[in-house]
């Protein structure tokens, strides 16, 4: 090699080098910027249930608390539970009864702010099923009943519900469907008799004449009478080792949550619908406004734990799943008000 050439391949290794240090040098400043973020998964973010996150959002109230919120969406809340156990979100819009689930599997994670005393949930029957004769969960054996997704909190119900009234859970089968379009398209085809969904998913099917109700957990007499008592259900939960480092953080984002509680439960739905954009309603906003008005009185006032009601989920839980039926359950550490008045 020439003495040119090897001055020329010095000169390039060096700058290659001075290159590489500058990246290096810039990379941990981009990483502590993507630190400042907090990321939530929303086990469906257009489902009603799941409001406060996108309306916390819109309300500016992240920001007032000086949070970097970013909002990202899963169809099952189970998926969204996965992410944040492997740690690539810090918190989840999901419902609590997946803490109880997860203590039984060791892992520990809780619930800081709650936004529903019952579920959301209503079992929609085909109004094709219905006039053959689907009209109990005692009708279930022989028919595949739809569900966001195996291991989901409407797995959870849905088993509830189906085995109180003695069906055997090998006489039925349950296939994921996911929500919104793709649970409408599998009751339409039939490839499901009866699922589990929410609003505004309900209404839609309702109106169409696609289905009819068949056990309507929307509101706490309807609760009370599936379950036995009321079930919180939607809420925003962390792990408890982020937790307990991040006070700070967890407390902002309680309180957050808590002052859109509190909104929610001084306006009106035409006064909520105006504020989310305009794919959650699509074309028809008059439905969503009435789907808003069933579901708003199952919201908290203020994003604490109803009483009696982990109780609830755990009995739920517990009457078919051996896992947790087995498992010494720590309520206390699947849920905390602590967070909602920090200051």
């Amino acid at each position: 090699m020439s003495l040119n050439a090897r001055s020329c391949r010095s000169l390039l290794t060096s700058a290659l080098a001075s290159a590489l240090l500058a990246l290096g040098s810039v990379a941990p400043a981009a990483h502590a910027a993507d630190s400042d973020t907090v990321t939530i998964m929303v086990g469906g973010i257009n489902k009603i249930i799941y409001l406060p996150a996108k309306l916390a959002e819109v309300l500016g109230y992240f920001k007032a608390e000086g949070l970097k919120v970013e909002l990202q969406s899963q169809p099952a809340g189970v998926d969204a539970e996965n992410q944040l156990i492997a740690g690539a979100v810090q918190g989840v819009v999901g419902f609590y009864d997946h803490t109880i689930d997860l203590q039984a599997k060791g892992k520990e994670i809780q619930a800081i702010a709650v936004f529903c005393k019952v579920p959301g949930e209503v079992e929609l029957v085909s109004s094709k099923a219905a006039a053959a004769g689907f009209k109990t969960m005692a009708d279930a054996k022989g028919k595949t009943l739809g569900v966001t997704g195996l291991g989901s909190s409407t797995e959870f119900l849905t088993r509830y519900l189906v085995d109180r009234q003695g069906v055997a859970s090998k006489d039925y089968s349950l296939l994921p469907v996911g929500a919104g379009s793709s649970f409408i398209a599998g009751m339409k085809q039939d490839r499901i008799q009866a699922g589990m969904t929410t609003e505004p998913t309900v209404s839609q099917m309702l109106k169409s004449g696609d289905a009819k109700v068949l056990v309507d957990m929307r509101t706490e007499a309807g609760t009370q009478a599936a379950l036995g008592g009321l079930y919180p259900a939607a809420s925003f939960y962390v792990r408890n080792d982020w937790a307990a480092m991040h006070k700070d953080q967890a407390a902002k984002l309680a309180r957050a949550f808590a002052k859109t509680m509190a909104y929610i439960g001084s306006h009106s739905a035409e006064q909520i619908a105006e504020l989310m954009p305009k794919d959650y309603y699509g074309s028809d906003k008059a439905l969503y406004v009435e789907a808003l008005k069933a579901s708003l009185p199952m919201f908290t006032r203020d994003g604490a734990m109803p009483a009696g009601g982990p109780e609830t989920v755990l009995k739920v839980l517990s009457a078919y799943k051996p896992q947790v039926k087995s498992a010494h359950i720590d309520l206390g550490k699947t849920y905390t008000n602590t967070f909602l008045s920090a200051k």
